[in-house]
């Protein structure tokens, strides 16, 4: 049993220092911008291990990284997707 020492952190303080675990997506659901920001914050902050996320979300290590170097680069907004294929088809009929 340790001793209860004055100003030492309880159970609670701890946990309030990392702050809250974000609410990670469910699996089956789409990606969305909130969604892959939730994951990479809830990996950076301990929460999760990135081996875990990759493995529970079915991710390849670099697509995950690729999202981190996407939102360092360009913040939340880098994390969308662009439909290629729209573009593609436009292109296509202008030639």
């Amino acid at each position: 049993m340790q001793p209860d020492l004055a100003g030492s952190p309880t159970n609670g303080d701890w946990a309030d220092a990392f702050g809250p675990m974000p609410k990670l997506p469910s699996r089956g659901q789409r990606w969305t911008v909130t969604r892959k920001a939730a994951l990479i914050e809830a990996v950076r902050g301990g929460w999760l291990a990135i081996d875990e996320a990759c493995q529970r979300y079915n991710l390849s290590v670099d697509e995950f990284v690729a999202w981190e170097r996407d939102m360092d680069r360009y913040g939340i907004h880098g994390l969308r997707t662009t439909r290629y294929q729209i573009y593609r088809d436009t292109e296509a009929r202008r030639a």
